[in-house]
């Protein structure tokens, strides 16, 4: 009897170094078990004591000063140094933007504009016709979910009539838009300019 529990005394302490020295173990391996999470913690550690970045300023964080030229002060701020009044001058630099703005219509740089403008309207014209198509496309299925609908759409096709006038009446504007595209180069060779400014 003795021996016998000698021997459960032994096991029991034999099993209790075995689970401290498993317990000791296991808080090492959680500290360097998996090399991703300890690759994780190190990058963490690492971003946290680095120095943050300087700002670079660039010219479009700085806000621009308006480059205006103001005319020296004068003895008296009602004329300016050539002599004339301030209304006189607001009146010459008017002049000056009037004859800037009035430039000639037929001029290339403003057939240019025209022409570009046409053919900015038709490109826009053909990208709704081609939406308008597809939908036209996509509204006219065999089946409906909703029988109500499916009914309806067998015996009017109000849908598909309302998408094909859209598209008709689609194709008639893109046919006018080039048609003044047509006329504009017609106008073009009436005031003499050059063919190359269509283009």
């Amino acid at each position: 009897m003795r021996t016998v529990r000698l021997f459960a005394t032994l096991l029991f302490l034999s099993g209790l170094s075995g689970v401290a020295a498993l317990a000791q173990q296991d808080q090492t391996q959680s500290a360097t078990g998996d090399p991703v999470a300890d690759a994780a913690r190190k990058a963490r550690q690492e971003k946290k004591s680095a120095p943050k970045p300087k700002k670079v300023f660039t010219e479009d964080d700085v806000a621009r000063k308006p480059a205006v030229a103001e005319a020296p002060a004068s003895s008296n701020p009602t004329t300016n140094p050539s002599g004339e009044t301030p209304a006189s001058t607001a009146q010459a630099g008017s002049q000056d933007d009037s004859s800037a703005k009035k430039e000639d219509p037929n001029s290339e740089a403003q057939w240019r504009k025209r022409f570009a403008a046409q053919r900015k309207k038709i490109a826009i014209a053909e990208e709704e016709l081609n939406v308008l198509q597809r939908e036209a496309e996509k509204a006219d299925v065999q089946y409906y979910p909703d029988p109500q609908k499916a009914l309806n759409e067998q015996l009017t096709r109000n849908e598909i009539n309302e998408k094909n006038d859209k598209i008709t009446a689609k194709k008639k504007e893109i046919a006018d838009l080039k048609q003044q595209l047509s006329d504009m180069e017609d106008e073009v060779r009436r005031t003499g300019g050059d063919l190359g400014w269509t283009r």
